[in-house]
């Protein structure tokens, strides 16, 4: 999403019993999770998870992890006071001693999406599975990805990640809400807005769209972020998102 940006907004709590289950759904929304192990994240790509995700108070390690490492990181946990946003959890150094293939570590925000959720201000949007987003996806099929959705990585009409929500502006792709990851029960959005349209609310319309979308009724949707995206976080405060808490994983070198 965009550059981190000056004054986070205030984010509303749940109660803590709503927060745990919604957590615990969006990890099965966003891992394929084997014997509760992280196989890897959730389709439509696959690709591989993070080493440990921690959220309320539970971990998911790797399957790759040893399952002596496993244990004793599910037996440090159990110490570990609950996340604050922002800050690492207390046995942070310790979790990272025990996975010498990390690379990194960071922090999230998750939120809960309701479906029909509205946005200020008014724009046309383009609907995956009508006949308008089919003629514009063969157009992209037929004349190649426009070249700044290239620089974002989608290279084809498949890496738009239906159903998805576009944004259009003087008939160009100005901003899109897609299905990052999808489980049984639940959905996790993924935003961009092209860099030449940043900072005109239209991340905002393009989630409320895709809240709406008939193929997602049936699940939970979950929008997050990372504790350092201000400007996602922005577009939570405007759509009123509930706040379900803080998460922390540990990503693979």
């Amino acid at each position: 999403m965009s550059k981190t940006d000056p004054a986070a907004p205030s984010r509303a709590a749940m109660p803590a019993h709503d927060a745990r289950r919604l957590l615990e759904l969006e990890a099965q929304t966003r891992f394929v999770l084997n014997d509760g192990r992280i196989a890897s994240e959730a389709p439509p790509d696959h690709a591989p998870g993070p080493l440990l995700y921690m959220a309320a108070d539970r971990i998911w390690v790797a399957e790759s992890v040893a399952t002596a490492v496993a244990d004793e990181l599910h037996r440090l946990v159990r110490d570990e006071p609950p996340l604050i946003a922002g800050r690492a959890p207390a046995g942070a150094d310790r979790y990272l001693a025990l996975l010498p293939g990390a690379r990194a570590a960071h922090g999230g925000l998750s939120y809960h999406l309701p479906h029909e959720t509205r946005a200020p201000g008014t724009t046309r949007t383009l609907a995956s599975g009508t006949v308008e987003a089919g003629e514009l996806e063969a157009r992209l099929e037929q004349d190649g990805m426009p070249p700044d959705l290239l620089e974002l990585n989608f290279r084809t009409v498949a890496d738009l990640w239906p159903p998805y929500c576009l944004v259009i502006e003087a008939g160009r792709i100005a901003a899109l809400a897609f299905t990052a990851r999808r489980g049984a029960n639940g959905a996790e959005l993924g935003l961009i807005t092209l860099p030449a349209y940043r900072g005109r609310g239209l991340a905002a319309q393009a989630v409320a769209g895709w809240s709406a979308l008939p193929d997602l009724r049936d699940l939970t949707l979950f929008y997050s972020t990372s504790e350092t995206n201000l400007a996602s976080q922005r577009v939570a405060a405007k759509l009123g998102l509930p706040f379900i808490g803080p998460t922390w994983e540990v990503a693979r070198s």
